[in-house]
């Protein structure tokens, strides 16, 4: 008779917000969790949703709720692609190239190669990065995801002290362009620290300013750069008003 050992318990998934539902979740993406009982898909979509809410002020917890999804789902090539993001947006550079490479596998769509090449550079490989750049795959992509693929070439550039081949590889006409998209204040943002990187100040000043007005969410700290490279101090006002009130009270 076989003896087993002792039964390894799963890992505590992290809490769900009690106002998260799964009916939150991108349509497109409950659809391709069909293929779960109705209770675990539910659970997963509910985790999907607390990734997207956490992303961008809290990685780390991101990606312990995309691991409890992949725990239930890790057959579901979407699950493993919102894996291998949180994971990069966490820094985990290796394991968001496991998880990005393997939802690639599955669902055959290279649209996440951007992310994986900018993954390489975090892993101190930027010559791997513009080999993916460089690939069939990436003539697939769409063109924002193209875009998006020069910033990286960019970076990878500047990486290998290349300073002059980052400013060029930007220099795409959406970067010109009057018409702004979701990737305008990234590219122009970019395009300014690719300038300034190559010692042309005056025109990385005029560069961020156009980053800071495209960028409306406030995805970049475009109007910091800005003021640091214009000599502008910000001065806490809400400091301010609480020390002239100790200064009355001490009257």
């Amino acid at each position: 008779m076989r003896l087993l050992g002792p039964r390894r318990d799963a890992p505590d998934e992290p809490d769900i917000a009690e106002d998260v539902a799964a009916a939150d979740l991108d349509r497109a993406v409950r659809a391709q969790l069909r293929s779960l009982s109705k209770n675990n898909a539910e659970q997963v979509a509910r985790h999907l949703v607390m990734v997207s809410r956490l992303l961008p002020d809290e990685p780390e917890q991101a990606y312990a709720h995309a691991m409890a999804a992949q725990r239930r789902a890790g057959r579901v090539a979407v699950v493993r692609e919102v894996v291998g993001i949180a994971a990069y947006h966490a820094g985990l550079w290796s394991e968001a190239l496991a998880e990005l490479r393997a939802a690639r596998r599955m669902s055959g769509s290279s649209h996440q190669l951007p992310l994986m090449a900018d993954a390489e550079r975090g892993l101190g490989r930027p010559e791997r990065a513009l080999e993916l750049a460089a690939s069939d795959e990436s003539a697939t992509l769409t063109r924002a995801e193209q875009v998006e693929m020069t910033i990286v070439v960019s970076g990878a550039r500047r990486d290998l002290g290349q300073n002059d081949a980052a400013v060029l590889a930007l220099q795409v006409p959406e970067l010109q362009s009057a018409a702004v998209h979701p990737f305008t204040a990234r590219l122009r943002y970019a395009y300014a620290d690719a300038l300034l990187a190559a010692g042309r100040q005056d025109e990385a000043v005029a560069w961020f300013a156009q980053a800071a007005d495209a960028d409306v969410d406030g995805e970049t700290d475009a109007d910091e750069r800005l003021a640091d490279l214009q000599g502008v101090e910000f001065t806490d006002l809400g400091a301010d008003a609480s020390d002239d009130d100790e200064n009355a009270q001490d009257t």
